[in-house]
């Protein structure tokens, strides 16, 4: 396929970062700083981000790099788009739901590889355009993941991170309208909820307010196990600052709730 490669590479960036974030999980002099957007960032974020654009400044020099922690670099067509610990409240915390997000976008900013690395979970989840979802400790060891075939509301689960940034979207009341209309309602959250819909146990997760760098890698790996994945107002992808993602059979039962199309 036409990004092997590139998803060989994003394991090995991956292999790399683990090493770096677990010594500083639960370390008793993690540094912890505020961020002007009141998110935080620890010292193992940063030192995640630089290792990975190090390594991509050697092995695609020509490529463009957006992370969380360092923004824009390059200018090359295809970006690679960072986010080297989502869930970093759980990380400083001691949470173990936490993961490095490594995307690749090509044409049309297209997101055509994504990887999702969570080692305190001992969990990693990866897709590339037309190869399909998997998950498993490598390449080599893996299963094809596939989302559910659940068709109606009331038998569905859905999960989210919190209620924080619905009302600032006019949406709570209609967010709660629908977690009262499906079967389950679960709390996973960040990465985990979309990693859930692909695996097929979940089948709904969405999200107010998202950067790129929190949803590129989510989405193709979504969309190859069968799922749909955009914003809440249907457009495609994870440009729209926000996220929904359903197995598909569900998506536009969720949007008549929480859409954004013609508001």
């Amino acid at each position: 396929m036409a990004y092997d490669d590139d998803l060989r590479l994003a394991h090995v960036l991956a292999d790399a970062v683990e090493s770096t974030t677990m010594s500083r999980f639960l370390a008793e002099d993690l540094s912890v700083e505020a961020k002007p957007d009141l998110t935080l960032v620890s010292d193992a974020d940063r030192a995640a981000e630089e290792l990975i654009r190090g390594q991509l400044s050697r092995t695609r020099p020509r490529d463009a790099v957006v992370g969380e922690e360092y923004g824009t670099t390059g200018r090359g067509p295809r970006r690679w788009v960072v986010d080297p610990i989502d869930g970093t409240h759980n990380f400083v915390r001691g949470v173990p739901v936490w993961a490095t997000l490594i995307a690749l976008l090509d044409e049309d900013d297209t997101p055509v590889l994504g990887l999702v690395a969570a080692p305190a979970l001992g969990r990693r989840w990866w897709a590339a355009q037309g190869s399909g979802a998997w998950t498993g400790r490598s390449l080599t060891s893996a299963r094809r993941m596939r989302t559910s075939g659940v068709r109606h509301l009331s038998d569905a689960s859905i999960s989210y991170s919190s209620l924080v940034g619905w009302r600032e979207l006019g949406l709570r009341q209609r967010f709660l309208d629908l977690l009262d209309a499906c079967w389950r309602t679960r709390a996973y959250g960040d990465f985990w909820s979309y990693m859930l819909v692909a695996e097929g146990a979940v089948d709904i997760a969405c999200e107010p307010e998202l950067a790129l760098y929190d949803m590129a890698a989510l989405a193709p790996i979504v969309t190859e196990a069968g799922g749909v994945f955009t914003s809440l107002a249907g457009e495609n992808g994870p440009h729209g600052g926000n996220a929904l993602a359903t197995n598909g059979a569900l998506h536009d039962a969720v949007l008549s709730y929480i859409g954004t199309a013609d508001d």
